[in-house]
């Protein structure tokens, strides 16, 4: 194999009207010389064709038996995309090679035979690879294997998901030396560490493509102050959809989608075919979906990060971003969606849902525009996922710990262990540990007289296939769609969370796979539903759906406030709001932190614009309150937005620089975290994780209750009898890169460093009014209650731009509005994608339940 195309693939190239690009040949030099390779390319320039070209032309002459390639990619549609792109070249060629997807959808009739007569290429994901490296005849399955392709590389390295992929590479290379690695990426912020992921001495990278072409459009009228589901931009995005042949209307959030889809079908006059796409719905529906987009019989799709990555949608004209994109990468991932052309330029419209949210698409445009990629560097490999893998490859087969440990320091994500973690994971793996071994439930391995390990019987190794997989999710239950006499034999419209089913009661209505359904009952693990229904219906709402905005967005967004020249860029309304800002306050600069406090009504707000995201000011909020706490000033709650953190209490604010010291990461952080919920509920992901707790069992799912209790229990068992347990390891490894970002919340503290600056209010800014429409929003169930909301917001906002005087204070000394069952009832994410936190009244504050509630309410801050 050489530089060149062979025949029949040239007259093929030649009959597409295409000629080879310089980095498809340079993929095949890679591949006759055996080289591992990093491909970086922009979207629409062929990778996925250059990653599998060597292995077409090499199996084209035939007499290859077996697994040749393996591609994994971290979607299952995305798999099933590439086994249909592959299949047209092969078929045209009449080439005498196969090709099939394996995933958790695919059946078992056909699984099984996949591992009786394996198919030439098989294309799937990380769990699925993970499932087949725990099998028996693992090492005959995987012998002939020669190539491994890995898929959107940038969308897997630092997470589980690619601890998982890494490590069962590693096995790969054991148990075929001669397969050589193949990583494709269009968006890189790392290079070299995705290069060192991948595991590739050589990296091939191709010039950016056209520049896309980006704009922002705002919806009629007066510009939302919060609220981040866009809903009143549904006219303007219709009106793109009907201009244009398709769309994909991206969304952030699986209800956004939801509800996104349903105001543009109410717009529908001409009927035209559009469609709704995300993880929850059944995949059957999803596969129409995906299948009518590919025939380019539809003319929209209303999506989630579902369709994010390289699924080659040709015939896409323009992508719709509704909300604010959260980073630069990001934003680009999805804006190539559109046009899919390396020379041509992908069209992208921004649909900003609120004020700041101009502010932050706008500065992800700058950062486009600058190809100033962002994102974290790979984080090292998580224990809880080497854990299962080391279960895994004891289901398939004995092992000696030496060698396993020189395996696994070959992944790049583990190149670093020390042997003490790896021991101590693998006496977890092996008896759950010094404070759990008298279990033995937890008793998984034991070694033979030579110190190999094998696994204890046929239940665990079921077990652990049933359980395999990092992402960790609240209980599914079906919802499955009955006639008006009831009876099982409805179709199945997908899946929602356990918790928000717990709040039904029957007549209660809500919007799910684009469809107004009344609820019945809940019957053998599915709920059942009707068409239609009457009242306000909810909207299930999904932990973890929202991504927190990037810090390199987020220091752009600062950059832009303290740049008045660039303020063009913006808006009227949005200009008028920041020179009214500047007028009665200041603007939060690029490295300094602005703090507001002022009185209204009998509370006192503090109000800091940190810009580093959700997660991180949920933290931030929990340790300032502490330290209020103590101060005497009765800190009532917080709510965290990903542009400000907004604390109200009884008393006034002071000694503002105090509050915000980095010693509050010493003592005040390591006592918090003692009792966090944070560090219980990441606790409770990392079990289910390393196999601790398993969720699934034959014939039966442990609820969340279940799952909760039982994680609780043993996290309290280890905290007293083995603090050092690697499961607490790893929980506060976690906890401190993710639910409570320490990293940049130290990062912030060391920035601002005696550049704090206080400003003493005697009313809201207008800066503030975002976050105080937060503060006090709940469920909203009748009409003198929305009433009363919007009444409160037209005050609020009145007051900032100096249209009306600030509440007079009320005779009691009560906050009017603070409500501790209000608080019970809808603690967690608000609608607007806030996080919201009431404090009960003692000595020491403790975050309300962090679950997410139904995001079914209208955004009323218009």
């Amino acid at each position: 194999m050489s530089g060149t195309l062979p025949e029949p693939f040239q007259t093929w190239f030649a009959a597409q009207g295409w000629t080879p690009r310089p980095h498809q040949l340079a993929m095949l030099n890679a591949g006759s010389t055996g080289d591992s390779v990093l491909l970086i390319a922009p979207t629409g320039g062929g990778k996925t064709l250059a990653g599998f070209l060597p292995s077409l032309i090499e199996l084209a002459s035939g007499g290859h038996p077996g697994l040749h390639t393996l591609y994994v990619s971290p979607l299952k549609a995305l798999a099933t995309d590439i086994a249909r792109n592959l299949t047209r070249p092969v078929r045209d060629m009449a080439l005498p090679i196969t090709i099939e997807a394996r995933h958790g959808d695919t059946p078992a009739n056909r699984r099984a035979r996949q591992r009786a007569t394996p198919p030439h290429i098989l294309l799937t994901t990380p769990e699925s690879l993970a499932v087949l490296l725990s099998l028996p005849d693992a090492p005959a399955l995987f012998a002939s294997l020669r190539c491994i392709v890995m898929d959107e590389v940038h969308a897997l390295a630092g997470t589980k998901r690619g601890d998982q992929l890494a490590l069962g590479v590693a096995r790969l290379r054991r148990l075929a030396p001669a397969a050589r690695c193949v990583g494709l990426s269009a968006t890189v912020a790392h290079p070299d560490a995705i290069q060192a992921y991948v595991g590739a001495p050589r990296r091939i990278e191709v010039a950016d493509g056209a520049p896309p072409a980006l704009s922002l459009t705002l919806p009629e009228g007066r510009l939302s102050w919060a609220g981040h589901m866009g809903l009143e931009a549904a006219p303007q995005v219709m009106d793109m959809i009907r201009a244009a042949g398709m769309t994909i209307v991206f969304v952030n959030t699986r209800a956004q989608a939801e509800l996104m889809f349903q105001a543009l079908w109410k717009l529908n006059d001409p009927t035209l075919p559009i469609a709704l796409h995300h993880g929850s719905l059944e995949v059957e529906q999803r596969r129409k979906v995906e299948a009518a987009m590919a025939a380019g019989s539809l003319r929209a799709v209303v999506a989630t990060s579902s369709l994010d990555l390289g699924i080659d949608w040709g015939g896409v004209d323009q992508v719709v971003q509704v909300g604010a994109p959260k980073g630069v990468s990001r934003l680009l991932q999805r804006v190539g969606r559109a046009n899919h052309r390396m020379d041509e330029a992908s069209r992208a419209i921004l649909v900003p849902a609120n004020r700041f949210e101009v502010l932050e698409c706008e500065a992800a445009m700058l950062g486009v525009a600058a190809r100033e990629l962002d994102g974290d560097p790979p984080r090292p490999g998580g224990l809880d996922v080497l854990a299962q893998h080391l279960l895994g490859l004891a289901c398939s087969a004995p092992f000696l710990p030496d060698d396993v440990y020189t395996e696994i320091t070959t992944a790049a994500p583990y190149a670093a262990l020390p042997r003490k973690d790896f021991d101590d994971v693998l006496a977890f793996v092996e008896h759950g540990g010094y404070a759990l071994r008298a279990y033995e439930q937890w008793r998984k391995l034991f070694r033979d007289s030579e110190g190999r390990m094998h696994v204890r019987g046929a239940r665990v190794t079921a077990l652990h296939r049933m359980n395999i997989g990092t992402i960790v999710e609240a209980p599914l239950v079906e919802v499955r769609l009955v006639g008006r006499r009831g009876g099982m034999g409805g179709p199945v419209l997908g899946e929602i969370e356990e918790y928000f089913v717990t709040m039904l009661r029957p007549g209660d209505t809500f919007m799910f796979a684009g469809r107004l359904l009344s609820f019945v009952r809940l019957r053998e693990n599915a709920v059942e539903c009707l068409e239609g229904g009457d009242g306000e219906p909810m909207v299930p709402a999904y932990e973890g759906g929202r991504m927190p905005l990037t810090t390199n967005l987020a220091d752009r967004v600062r950059g832009l406030l303290q740049n008045p020249d660039k303020w063009d860029l913006f808006p009227e309304q949005v200009r008028e709001w920041l020179r009214l800002q500047r007028g009665v306050s200041l603007l939060p600069g690029r490295d300094d932190l602005l703090v507001e406090t002022f009185p209204r009504g009998d509370r006192w707000y503090l109000v800091a614009y940190c810009f580093e995201g959700r997660n991180a000011h949920q933290t931030l909020g929990m340790l300032i309150t502490r330290r209020m706490e103590r101060a005497g000033m009765a800190p009532l709650g917080f709510v965290a937005t990903d542009y400000v953190l907004g604390i109200w209490s009884v008393n006034r604010p002071t000694g503002i620089a105090a509050l915000f010291d980095q010693d509050m990461l010493g003592d005040d952080l390591e006592t918090w975290l003692a009792d966090s919920s944070m560090l219980k509920r990441t606790f409770r992901n990392v079990a289910v994780i390393a196999g601790l707790i398993q969720r699934h069992h034959p014939g039966a799912e442990k609820t969340r209750k279940q799952v909760t209790v039982n994680s609780d229990l043993i996290y309290e068992v280890l905290r007293r009898h083995q603090p050092d347990h690697i499961l607490l390891r790893a929980t506060r490894a976690d906890a401190a890169g993710g639910l409570i970002d320490v990293g940049r919340i130290a990062g912030m503290l060391a920035r601002v460093k005696g550049h704090i600056t206080h400003m003493v209010l005697s009313r809201v800014s207008p800066l503030a009014v975002p976050v105080l429409l937060e503060i006090g929003r709940e469920s909203v169930r009748t009409g003198e209650d929305e009433d009363a909301l919007l009444a409160e917001a037209e005050a609020i906002i009145a007051e900032a731009t100096g249209e009306a005087e600030p509440p007079a204070p009320a005779t009691t000394h009560v906050p009017a509005i603070h409500r501790p069952n209000a608080a019970r009832r809808s603690g967690g994410q608000s609608p607007t994608g806030a996080k919201r936190t009431w404090l009960p009244k003692r000595p020491a504050p403790r975050p309300a339940s962090s679950r997410a509630k139904p995001t079914g309410q209208p955004d009323l801050f218009h």
